[in-house]
């Protein structure tokens, strides 16, 4: 398990606990926290599990294919740090990063 801290688009921050492995969409899931819409289930097909990671985390991330790219830019929300929560596997490296949920579409 590792714990990382959720950002609520309220601004509530709540840590969360999450398995190595686990999408960090399943994680937020899990942890019964924020308003993230997930409606694909973590298919990358939807883009409504859009987060901005902590910047000192990215280069640790495995690089953003080209359907979670593709949903990205469809986002008026999207910045430099977004992310599809489903696209990104949790990792000890990942342990107590910051994740804000992006604004609704």
């Amino acid at each position: 398990m590792i714990n990382f801290y959720l950002v609520t688009r309220s601004g509530e921050e709540f840590e969360v606990k999450g398995h190595v492995g686990c999408s960090l969409m399943e994680a937020i899931e899990h942890s019964g926290k924020g308003d993230l819409a997930a409606i694909c289930g973590g298919c990358c097909s939807c883009g409504t599990c859009h987060v901005y990671i902590q910047s000192q985390f990215l280069p640790g991330l495995p690089a953003i294919c080209d359907y979670e790219r593709d949903l990205l830019e469809c986002s008026p929300h999207q910045r430099q740090d977004s992310r599809l929560s489903c696209q990104v596997q949790l990792t000890e490296e990942l342990s107590d990063m910051r994740v804000t949920i992006a604004p609704e579409d």
